[in-house]
């Protein structure tokens, strides 16, 4: 059954003396009486939003992976992080239900929220905050939805009794459903700096209504949404050395992926909306034994240090907590070609993004006991490392955390050696920061045919990393997806990125040697879950073209 058919306990129409009042367990009709009972159903909302993204499942990695940029580094030609598209985007596959029943969960909780609110016997002011931050949640869901599925059946009442005769809203419904929500969440949520770390504010609601504008072809209006945002008086994005390693080698970009620094309470007045993550605490997603969420490092990192060197003999103490080897990588997900050399080719060595601080493209033997220790490893590529070439690969350091990881993790912490169980990015994530704004407004103006106010946009972000500044002439929605690439890698969830902007078959075709041979023309959507097709039985979803 489709997972906003949900069947509330309620009260049979009986006899009175009939009636069950439940006095010692929780149902819909005593869980919402008090603001702390909202307060409990929207942590729930913050949760799930979180689980989805950046949970245990590898389906977490699916909405970077088997893009332009990112590719499956061990080449399995399955399911596996989007090794194969004919096998995954397969409408009784996992992939496909997974971000369809999540995302209606949280439009189902949501629905129930708002509903319940009508009856509570709370002040109208905490109403409406509630009612903007479910709503929020609602029309976030979606945005997932609507970039990768297409138009979807549109719920905004709680049910009560099953529900079989759905049909799928068009495309427009959904995206202006989204506005008429993140319009609502714009005017009665408090702003940035009324809200706890990792809460929903005002900002975020401006800048889903920028994108969303986009879509919908009201370019104005998307600039004057990520207006509010940027120029919002205690928003700016960090140009100095700050946070928790601030003493230490590094720079401002590689400061925003530090422990500690994606908050406001760090001094970050960049990012507006973030993940929160602890470790080892009921409810943090993040584990110290290595079966946590977050799990970029692991996945990203290459496996380097499990060579050799030349002699045969171990090359490397292990896995350490060091920007040599990275962590305890399995080489899973890896950059294309794009991602690794091609965006960074007329400001390879200005560009701090790709300063070797934040992109790692050397590798050194670091055991002792090696005949080559000291060396670089990539000098004798041709016999330690072709042989298995997932084995290492440039990398990016923000899905790492250098000297920080968790003290339970290290075997050796002298030595920085990091037991089996590291795995996690250990530190919370952006969901939206606020370059990501100025490049959604840069995306506006050029739409609207204002090439001079898209590049003074995408030149903001680019002054900040000491890049070469673009020219009016030169601004097109690839170069802006190239710019989003160099900028958000990791942080974006790059597949609704291209299937909003239509680029997604286009780009792997051009960028990503895995799949680009296998990727058709209708897997720019993903197909609606046989599984919801089937339970429907009163009702007709379309499935998308191709499936």
């Amino acid at each position: 059954m489709l997972p906003l058919i949900c069947v509330l306990l309620v009260s049979c129409n009986e006899e009175e003396f009939l009636k069950e009042e439940p006095l010692d367990f929780f149902d819909p009709g005593n869980s919402f009486v008090t603001v702390d009972n909202f307060e409990s159903s929207l942590a729930d909302l913050y949760a799930e939003k979180r689980d989805m993204h950046y949970g245990h499942s590898d389906y977490a990695l699916h909405l970077i992976t088997g893009t332009d940029i990112f590719f499956n580094a061990r080449k399995n030609g399955d399911d596996s992080r989007f090794g194969s598209y004919v096998s995954i985007l397969n409408p009784t596959k996992g992939l496909t239900l997974y971000y369809w029943t999540l995302n209606y969960k949280i439009i189902s909780n949501a629905n129930t929220i708002i509903s319940r609110l009508a009856v509570a016997e709370i002040s109208e002011g905490d109403k409406m905050k509630i009612e903007g931050e479910a709503r929020l949640f609602r029309a976030l869901a979606y945005r997932d939805l609507v970039y990768l599925y297409g138009g979807v059946p549109l719920v905004t009442e709680e049910l009560t009794s099953p529900k079989t005769d759905f049909v799928r809203a068009s495309k427009e419904d959904v995206l202006n459903q989204i506005v008429a929500d993140a319009s609502f969440a714009a005017t009665n949520l408090p702003g940035i700096t009324g809200v706890q770390d990792g809460r929903l504010s005002n900002l975020v609601a401006h800048h889903l209504l920028a994108e969303t504008y986009i879509s919908l072809g009201d370019y104005n209006s998307a600039i004057t949404a990520a207006s509010v945002v940027i120029n919002d008086p205690n928003t700016a994005l960090m140009t100095q050395r700050f946070g928790s390693l601030a003493n230490e080698p590094g720079d401002v970009y590689w400061d925003l992926f530090r422990v500690g620094n994606q908050n406001r309470t760090s001094g970050n007045t960049e990012g507006l909306w973030v993940a929160q993550m602890e470790v080892d605490v009921p409810g943090g997603l993040l584990e110290g034994g290595g079966s946590g969420g977050n799990v970029y490092e692991r996945n990203h990192v290459p496996a380097s240090w499990t060579l050799n060197d030349p002699d045969g003999k171990n090359g490397f103490l292990g896995a350490r907590s060091d920007d040599n080897v990275g962590g305890r990588g399995v080489s899973f997900v890896r950059g294309t070609p794009l991602l690794e050399n091609t965006l960074w080719q007329n400001d390879f060595d200005m560009d701090m993004r790709n300063s070797s601080f934040n992109f790692k493209r050397t590798l050194t033997y670091d055991n002792p006991a090696s005949a080559y220790f000291g060396k670089s490893a990539l000098d004798f590529r041709g016999t330690v490392i072709n042989s298995a070439d997932w084995r290492w690969y440039p990398w990016l350091t923000k899905v790492t955390t250098p000297g920080q990881h968790p003290t339970n993790l290290y075997i050796d912490q002298e030595r920085k050696l990091l037991s089996n169980g590291a795995a996690s990015t250990y530190r919370d994530q952006y969901y939206i920061r606020l370059a990501e704004t100025y490049l959604l407004r840069a995306e506006a103006y050029l739409n609207n045919g204002n090439e001079m106010n898209a590049a003074a946009d995408i030149n903001v972000v680019r002054a900040r990393v000491n890049a070469s500044l673009v020219a009016p002439g030169e601004v097109t929605l690839d170069y802006i997806l190239d710019e989003r690439a160099r900028e958000l890698s990791f942080e974006e969830q790059r597949r609704i990125t291209l299937q909003r902007t239509g680029k997604l078959v286009e780009r792997v075709r051009k960028y990503n040697p895995w799949n680009s041979s296998e990727i058709q023309d209708f897997h720019g959507l993903f197909p609606i879950p046989a599984k919801e097709i089937e339970a429907n039985i009163n009702g007709d979803l379309e499935q998308n073209p191709g499936y």
